[in-house]
């Protein structure tokens, strides 16, 4: 099967796993993570057929809406490679990708590298800051019921995996315990370079939503 076709039956597949998503975890967040990841690519010396793939299949299960579960995702993407005849060697690098992706709270260090997977990775944390990673960061929190904001709870910037995994703490607290953490992890030059603006973007929402908390604006 030549790229274009196997693209094409991705996005299919993809589409239709994410039908009932979350609106932060959709196929929409898939294409744009797909958007960015071309975009950055093209500024890399890089297997495009990888990063493709990766960038469409990175979320096909979020372990954060299977019980915390991180193999699902990967078997699943397995699965549906190996049903198009991909390439063995294709397949484990996409994989690993998938595997390796998460922030998992930042201090979790990867297991894996390669410039395919610094590119989805970059692309799947530009969605995560700026003005769509405010709204997907405010719709998660509707979703599990959290709280906007509590003065008395402070961010938590220590947590272990299992502790950032099952925290409960108010939305804005979020945006200290990953959002803004995320300009300092980008790993290619496309990526840093978006990640600027787009953190100053939330610094100013964050800005206006404490003068607005307060009454001073």
């Amino acid at each position: 099967m030549n790229t274009t076709n196997l693209i094409d039956k991705t996005i299919l597949f993809v589409k239709q796993s994410l039908a009932q998503a979350e609106g932060g975890h959709d196929w929409f967040h898939i294409e744009r993570v797909y958007k960015n990841a071309l975009l950055i690519a093209a500024t890399e010396v890089c297997d495009l057929e990888i990063v493709q793939l990766a960038a469409l299949l990175h979320d096909i299960a979020d372990s954060k809406f299977h019980d915390g579960d991180e193999t699902i995702g990967p078997r699943i993407a397995r699965r549906f490679l190996e049903e198009e005849n991909v390439t063995s060697e294709t397949i484990e690098h996409v994989v690993a990708i998938i595997e390796n992706i998460s922030f998992k709270g930042g201090n979790v260090p990867r297991k894996f590298s390669s410039v395919e997977l610094d590119i989805v990775q970059d692309a799947d944390r530009l969605d995560a800051i700026g003005a769509i990673g405010i709204a997907r960061t405010f719709n998660y929190g509707g979703f599990k019921n959290r709280a906007l904001y509590h003065p008395e709870i402070a961010p938590n910037l220590t947590m272990t995996k299992e502790e950032y995994k099952n925290n409960e703490a108010p939305t804005i607290n979020h945006f200290y315990e990953k959002l803004l953490l995320l300009k300092d992890k980008m790993n290619t030059e496309t990526g840093k370079q978006i990640a600027q603006e787009r953190h100053r973007y939330m610094e100013g929402f964050l800005e206006q939503f404490y003068a607005e908390w307060e009454g001073t604006k």
